[in-house]
């Protein structure tokens, strides 16, 4: 049975420029950022967002978002339960934008991956 079919969850909008997140509903609409007003991004229904002064931990999340991906730890009705892998550290973005630029595989690809 699907997850998200039964009940409406809100999922996480995300202002990486004032390390904002908040929670809103599901729908097409644009959700501004209660400080500067800028249209939030969607995050996904598991992002955790980091401490405001984690620097590191906001610019992994911008690199995420950058590359088209979500914090989504199950398939988009629920029903699957492959934990999803994102970095928590810029650290861990540098080192996939260095693998990408040597092997030619897409850094979308490559933060998605577990270790390497």
């Amino acid at each position: 049975m699907c997850r998200y079919s039964q009940t409406f969850y809100r999922v996480h909008y995300v202002c990486v420029a004032c390390r904002r997140s908040s929670k809103q509903p599901w729908d097409d609409l644009p959700h501004p950022c209660p400080q500067c007003r800028v249209p939030m991004v969607l995050a996904g229904h598991d992002f955790a967002a980091p401490r405001r002064r984690d620097t590191s931990g906001w610019r992994a999340v911008a690199a995420v978002l950058a590359e088209g991906l979500r914090y989504d730890g199950f398939e988009m009705c629920g029903c699957g339960r492959e934990p999803k892998f994102r970095p928590r550290t810029s650290a861990q973005v540098r080192r996939r934008r260095r693998l990408a630029a040597r092997s030619g595989v897409p850094l979308a690809d490559l933060l998605a991956t577990r270790d390497l």
